[in-house]
């Protein structure tokens, strides 16, 4: 088996030398998976491996659009169907001016894997365009969304292909496309994109879901050594979503999370972003457009670090939130030097190989992978997509319960894979090797 690991391994090295988010990702993977592949001969007599690496479909469209000064613009846009085993394709849209093929199959294949920790009956996708919203008008926004969508509704459904947000794309955006959607299918089919207006089909707590689950995940690694977060320091990279729900769901589990960060560097707020002003700024930092951190200490009297990334804080837990390969290997050594005791990805892929390679080794930190505890948006996504089906909206305290019920199943099957496998309690390895399972008996089954 391990002379088709390197078969494979080579073969994408070459493929896929100018898409280094995507190789990384997928190498990555084979590293982790290794263990369950051993004296399984189906998995080469199938090309399992090729065929979980490769999408079903990588689309590729332009998008033109108008400015508010009547010129025109044409911008890229991608959709990469991924793999449809266990459920049509779902996974997010990204807006940004960094979206290019290499990142939009990254986060395909990311999703693919994070949606069957899930438990939930849904496949992997991705997409975007390179497009950047900030500092554009609402108009400019509506005209691009609209346009976006007219190339892709053909290819899109509640059981084809759900599209939520991400990056660059918020409830805004998901207003803009899903009323293209309806104009242009004459279908009201609430479930054919997730992260809607609660007037329209969305579900509660969508927005801070995936900090929500993150900060779950984590509480299940604290109570497996005996601890909770009462009293922890968290450092936290960015200041959207996933940064909101993090700070605000460790809050009210007793942690004080100390950082937020930006393209523009780092805040340090020593008591903590815990109180609902700071919450509310934090929305008010998104919604300017900005993409800057230094109003929050402008604001709050606190100090800011220009050109910085927050992991040179002494702190107990590291989550890293904005991007991908936003931690390297010398930010790795500062979190190692700093006695961090877990290390917890928020945010899709947010370590380079080498960085998240030197954490898993080091004795005193313990890590949770992406794929497992940064799954709590398309926990909710999912969820609001059973809502439409039922044509009925959960309470915020019921959506919160079945995201933490989720989120906990998430963490005892990477923590069994670990165990069965032989990893000790490598929650990476471990949800890496729970999701490959799953699909791949269900490839398995569905034959070539």
């Amino acid at each position: 088996m391990s002379d088709y690991v390197s078969r494979v391994s080579a073969d994408l090295q070459q493929r896929y030398a100018g898409q280094p988010e995507y190789l990384q990702a997928v190498l990555t993977w084979l590293e982790m998976i290794a263990p369950a592949l051993e004296d399984n001969p189906i998995y080469e007599r199938v090309d399992l491996l090729t065929r979980m690496v490769e999408p079903d479909r990588m689309l590729t469209f332009t998008v033109p659009w108008m400015d508010d000064q009547g010129m025109a613009h044409t911008n890229h846009g991608y959709r990469v169907q991924f793999n449809s085993a266990i459920g049509p394709y779902k996974g997010g849209l990204r807006f940004h001016p960094s979206v290019n093929p290499s990142i939009v199959k990254f986060l395909g294949f990311e999703q693919t894997y994070k949606n069957a920790l899930t438990g939930l009956p849904i496949g992997g996708a991705a997409g975007g365009a390179d497009f950047d919203p900030r500092g554009k008008s609402s108009r400019e926004i509506m005209r691009f969304c609209q346009s976006f969508m007219t190339a892709l509704y053909r290819l899109i459904g509640a059981d084809t292909d759900i599209p939520a947000g991400d990056i660059g794309v918020g409830s805004r955006e998901i207003g803009y496309l899903y009323g293209q959607y309806k104009r242009l299918t004459g279908k009201a089919e609430s479930s054919a994109l997730t992260g809607k207006g609660l007037t329209y089909g969305g579900s509660v707590i969508r927005q801070e879901a995936a900090g929500f689950g993150t900060v779950y995940f984590l509480a299940r690694m604290l109570e497996h050594q005996g601890e909770t977060l009462e009293g922890k320091r968290l450092a936290v990279s960015g200041f959207g979503n996933m940064s909101w729900g993090v700070c605000r769901k460790s809050a009210e589990l007793g942690g004080k999370v100390v950082t937020l960060s930006g393209p523009d560097g780092y805040v340090y707020d020593p008591d903590g972003v815990c109180t609902q002003e700071k919450f509310d700024f934090m929305l008010s930092m998104r919604a300017g457009g900005a993409d800057k951190v230094e109003p929050y200490a402008d604001r709050f009297g606190v100090e800011f670090f220009p050109g910085k990334r927050p992991w040179e804080v002494p702190v107990d837990i590291v989550i890293p939130c904005a991007t991908q390969n936003e931690l390297d290997v010398e930010d790795a050594v500062m979190i190692v030097a700093n006695n961090v005791r877990y290390y917890v990805e928020a945010a899709n892929m947010p370590a380079t190989a080498e960085a998240l390679r030197l954490l898993r080794l080091s004795p005193k930190i313990l890590t949770a992978g992406s794929k497992a505890s940064g799954s709590g948006g398309v926990v909710v996504s999912a969820l609001e997509m059973v809502q439409n089906s039922l044509r009925y909206s959960w309470t915020r305290q019921e959506v919160d319960s079945r995201l933490k019920q989720i989120m906990g199943g998430i963490y005892d099957a990477s923590a069994a894979a670990a165990e069965e496998y032989g990893l000790g309690y490598d929650l990476i390895a471990g949800n890496d090797i729970a999701a490959f399972k799953k699909i791949s008996t269900a490839m398995i089954a569905q034959g070539l």
